[in-house]
């Protein structure tokens, strides 16, 4: 199945794909928590935490020695430069089995610049299914001030990229897909989508192995806390974005007494369902749409209603295009998300829609095969499957076809251009899932952790503004600290308010922790 809906939480790189296609109060954190010498060895916190017990981790794991080296090129990017290092690390294929089989995570680091280095900072940039060791060479200088006093370092989650990485079907078989209709509107075509769905996972199912039922957020929250023991680090100081805040989450519940400095921005809403993920996106983005619609002077009821009617008559006939292909209705939706990432996208939404309107569909399409990264050979990354992998093992909802439609309406009504898309995914994107999913919502409480600086964007359209107040209170009072920032697209640190920059890196860099509810115009 071609994505559509459960539209990805990369970040910071979403933004840098969009641009390649087109008051506070002092802590004593600064003293009492950034010593990276004598890391633990517990493998989690502490005993009154019934759902981090995990068996005590062999010394073969904690005390491992990693090799680090020169990075190589990996299908998504080319080799950083001398300032980056790439190594394996071992962590358990299952972590009720610590003593068991083992899985390599891919990881890459570039070490402080300056010489009063706090320690190590992970980065994970979203997705689920993004590869940070892809993209932490190239996000590197929005971070340029933390890298003075931290080791940037990154990996691939189990499942993902140099990790394990998932394909889940050929090259030909995701174009095939992109003919089916992901809004069905007869029982022929419901058939269609439901078959390419239980496709889809069965695809997944013989590429991954063991492995399917070993990737949760879960497991990599523990992997997480793995990698800090052996990088040396006493805490763990982590940037998560979009759905690595929900990670970033699910660690500070599960290793309350290791968090050091956490950023979460972009925040995933951890009280939402599957359902009240998708009304969350459907709203998010109809508001993205709206101040886009609004910028180009037009009356945004309207400018919904007028893509609205083009993406109907292009279900009912799809937009030739440069390339031969077809610009279907499910790719023309995709090629409309993309640029509403980031305002720096608009222009190019505003020339890929004139040109559609005139019966082109080559704009869209262009945008959409950046979304799916798809290249000019026709050769997809694995983002996609990677995603659906890790959220449906996370999940174990799975709304029917009866429930789904009598939702419809509802998602139609929030929004009319994206609503029908993310209602039918509820029943799509994990129907007929060859493994079980694990839990309604994910927990997040961490009393007793560190203060937690907490981001959420009024104008964010993946994950909208209301998750960062919900994730802050489901953290616990004392923990979960908001900031919020007046701007647009997916993210704020580093698109371009000095007053975000400047209150994180205060906080990551001095432990300087913002008063709650701090609001940067």
């Amino acid at each position: 199945m071609t994505r559509l809906a459960r539209w990805a939480a990369l970040g910071a790189a979403a933004a840098l794909l969009v641009v390649g296609c087109s008051s506070g109060s002092s802590s004593d954190n600064d003293k009492n928590d950034t010593g990276t010498s004598g890391a633990t060895t517990s493998s989690g916190p502490s005993s009154s935490d019934a759902s981090a017990k995990t068996p005590a981790l062999p010394a073969s794991l904690t005390s491992q020695k990693v090799a680090w080296g020169p990075c190589k090129a990996t299908a998504d990017s080319p080799a950083p430069g001398d300032d980056w290092q790439c190594a394996r690390l071992k962590t358990p294929l299952d972590w009720a089995k610590p003593e068991g089989r083992t899985i390599d995570l891919a990881i890459i680091r570039s070490k402080a610049r300056g010489g009063d280095r706090i320690g190590s900072l992970l980065f994970n940039f979203g997705g689920p299914g993004g590869s940070g060791v892809s993209t932490m060479p190239s996000y590197a200088s929005i971070v340029s001030a933390l890298h003075e006093r931290y080791d940037l370092v990154s990996w691939d989650p189990r499942g993902v990229g140099a990790s394990g990485g998932v394909r889940c079907r050929g090259d030909r078989q995701i174009q095939a897909a992109e003919a089916i209709d992901v809004t069905p509107d007869t029982p022929a075509e419901e058939q269609a989508y439901f078959q390419d769905a239980t496709d889809f996972g069965q695809g997944c199912k013989k590429a991954a192995g063991d492995l399917m039922a070993h990737v949760s957020t879960t497991d990599t929250a523990r992997d997480m806390d793995l990698m800090r023991q052996v990088l040396g680090d006493a805490k763990m100081h982590y940037f998560g974005i979009s759905y690595g805040t929900e990670l970033g989450g699910v660690y500070a519940h599960l290793f309350p007494g290791n968090v050091g400095r956490l950023i979460l921005d972009a925040v995933v809403d951890p009280s939402a369902d599957t359902v009240g993920h998708a009304e969350n996106q459907t709203r998010g983005f109809q508001r993205a749409l709206n101040d886009y619609l609004e910028s180009t002077g037009q009356d945004p009821q309207k400018g919904t209603r007028k893509i609205a009617d083009l993406l109907a008559r292009i279900d009912s006939a799809p937009l030739p295009t440069s390339s031969g292909r077809k610009l279907t209705q499910s790719l023309a939706i995709t090629g409309i998300v993309l640029p509403l990432y980031s305002e720096a996208g608009w222009p190019s939404l505003t020339s890929a829609l004139k040109e559609a309107q005139r019966g082109d569909g080559t704009g869209l399409l262009g945008l959409a095969d950046g979304y799916n990264e798809r290249d000019g050979s026709g050769h997809y990354g694995t983002t996609t499957h990677s995603q659906r992998l890790i959220s449906c093992l996370d999940d174990k909802q799975r709304p029917t076809l009866e429930e789904t439609k009598k939702r419809l309406s509802e998602f139609e009504r929030i929004s009319p251009v994206f609503g029908d898309f993310l209602g039918w995914d509820t029943a799509g994107w994990c129907h007929d899932w060859p493994v079980a999913g694990q839990y309604d919502t994910p927990e997040v409480s961490a009393p007793g952790a560190a203060p937690i600086l907490v981001v959420g964007n009024t104008g964010d359209p993946a994950t909208p503004y209301e998750g960062a107040r919900r994730m802050a209170d489901e953290l616990g009072k004392g923990v979960g600290v908001v900031l919020t920032w007046k701007g647009e697209g997916h993210g704020a640190y580093g698109s371009g308010s000095d007053c975000v920059d400047s209150t994180v890196n205060a906080y990551l860099l001095k432990g300087t922790v913002p008063k709650d509810g701090k609001t940067c115009s």
